[in-house]
């Protein structure tokens, strides 16, 4: 029985052996096609390493060819990585394509900005040569930035310590010199940058118009007690270079432009003061805005006007007793809620476009939600005051029936206003008729409200986030008269009608 295994064995070992010395193939004649005839690997920062890029080799003759080499014109020298059928290198020879077959090139980067005499960095595949060669052309535009990291001793990052105590953030203290951060080229934080001293001295972080900051991984931004974040990026004038500021991740590929959780969180401290947001884009992190606290009704503890909050994987706005005054802002876009106004606090929002088109997963926060307590069990209730929380002239709209939420516990007090906003809230189960917080008939909290008729956003818009209303807006025409009076620009600087359009957005025809 051994024998005739080792027999069988033998046979199919020569069978394969056999095929293979039966296998030719003819040279390429320069008859390849590709996937593409270039290929972008878009924008990277210096020294940080590209997404890996796919070309697709085509041999569509009715033979087997062999392509006598593969290389990169600048050679070794290139800062171009190949990986060419499961063979990294930078040049190849003898690659084999059955008839009516194809093989995969995968392409990558890592640029030092120094190091290279144009921010367009240009090379050459090169398929054969001579008469038979065939060219892709690969292209990457680099950018120098300001990188933040956190400091490194002995091989460990350090971590971060907050009001004495250690945690497990990896990040440090913004010094002296950095506190202002311009336009002249991006910045790249690591980690999580803390405006502030460890001793809560008052520090003020300003980003000035047409500053970009960008994220990278479990990376944001924290403003200790006594300090401020000030924004202040200015209105885009068509022809004029852009001068609004943008928070985002730090992936430069199309392909992330849109995708939430690429970062951590902008962290507002309990007893940071004066902090204002203006003419900002913040985009694709867990949270946008981590709000704690309030010294004053009077004084918000964020003034965040002419901005806009998209792609978080949690919420837009999470507020925890704080005071917070905003104007002109759009949300789209959350795991969970836009904005929540959580433990009571102050809150005033004035022609605002709330909207959450979340599909990435099943949603179970409403666009918008207003509470007055904590609770970490769902059954011992800790009570706190809402003071306030007024919505005039605003959007509430998503994707889900229900978009707005008003939680209360009698222990605390529960002040609320809505005047002239578009809402959508169908209570198709008749879940909430018995609660009082949802009378709206009751016009001490309730006026000039119209309930889930069509915003009127246009549909192909809503995916790029551009939450434009149109002439078919039932917020057309509907804004309070003080709504417009405090806020007589819309946020594309438009000069708003009287009596204006709900939201953020005079409406717009669409073409």
């Amino acid at each position: 029985m051994r024998h005739f295994t080792y027999f069988v064995v033998s046979v199919i070992l020569w069978s394969v052996v056999s095929c293979r010395m039966d296998f030719s193939t003819d040279l390429s004649q320069g008859n390849l096609e590709f996937s593409k005839d270039t290929v972008y690997l878009d924008t990277v920062f210096t020294n940080i390493g590209s997404s890996t890029y796919r070309l697709k080799v085509y041999n569509h003759s009715d033979k087997a060819i062999t392509i006598p080499s593969i290389r990169l014109g600048r050679g070794t020298n290139s800062g171009y990585r190949l990986n060419v059928d499961g063979l990294p290198g930078q040049s190849f020879e003898n690659i084999d394509i059955l008839a009516q077959d194809s093989i995969f090139v995968f392409i990558e980067t890592t640029l030092d900005y120094t190091e290279i005499t144009e921010p367009l960095y240009i090379d050459d595949l090169l398929f054969d040569s001579g008469v038979n060669e065939q060219v892709v052309k690969l292209v990457t535009l680099v950018q120098d930035a300001h990188f933040l990291y956190p400091n490194k001793t002995n091989g460990i990052i350090e971590t971060l310590t907050l009001d004495g105590e250690e945690t497990e953030l990896q990040g440090r203290y913004l010094n002296d010199a950095e506190l202002t951060f311009n336009d002249d080229k991006p910045y790249v934080v690591y980690g999580y940058m803390v405006v502030g001293t460890p001793d809560n001295q008052a520090k003020t972080l300003v980003m000035q118009a047409g500053t970009k900051v960008h994220f990278h991984a479990n990376s944001g931004l924290i403003v200790n007690p006594n300090s401020s974040l000030h924004i202040q990026g200015s209105i885009n004038v068509e022809g004029q270079p852009e001068t609004e500021v943008v928070l985002e991740g730090d992936r430069l590929e199309p392909e992330y432009s849109d995708i939430p959780g690429q970062w951590g969180v902008i962290w507002l401290r309990n007893g940071s003061i004066n902090n204002q947001i203006n003419y900002a884009t913040i985009k694709n992190g867990s949270i946008g805005l981590l709000v704690d606290g309030y010294t004053s009704t009077t004084i918000p503890t964020l003034d965040i006007h002419n901005s806009q909050m998209y792609n978080f994987a949690q919420f837009g706005i999470f507020a925890r007793l704080s005071n917070i005054n905003g104007k002109n802002l759009v949300f789209n876009n959350f795991g969970y809620s836009a904005f929540a106004g959580t433990q009571g606090g102050y809150y005033e929002f004035t022609h605002c476009t709330f909207a959450n088109y979340w599909n990435g997963s099943v949603r179970s926060y409403p666009t918008v939600i207003v509470n007055n307590f904590y609770t970490e069990d769902q059954v011992n209730f800790i009570p706190f005051d809402l003071q306030k929380a007024s919505f005039t002239n605003c959007i509430i709209y998503g994707n889900n029936n229900i978009e707005m939420k008003l939680e209360k516990v009698d222990t605390g007090i529960f002040n609320y206003n809505f005047i002239n906003n578009l809402i959508r809230f169908n209570d198709v189960s008749n879940q909430y008729t018995t609660k009082p917080q949802y009378n709206f008939t009751d016009t001490t909290h309730y006026t000039g409200n119209i309930f889930n008729q069509t915003p009127d956003f246009k549909t192909e818009f809503i995916s790029l986030n551009k939450m434009f209303i149109g002439q078919n807006s039932a917020g057309k025409a509907h804004a309070a008269v003080s709504g417009t009076t405090l806020v007589p620009l819309d946020l594309l600087g438009k000069t708003r009608a009287n009596p204006a359009d709900i939201g953020a957005y005079e409406f717009v025809v669409f073409e």
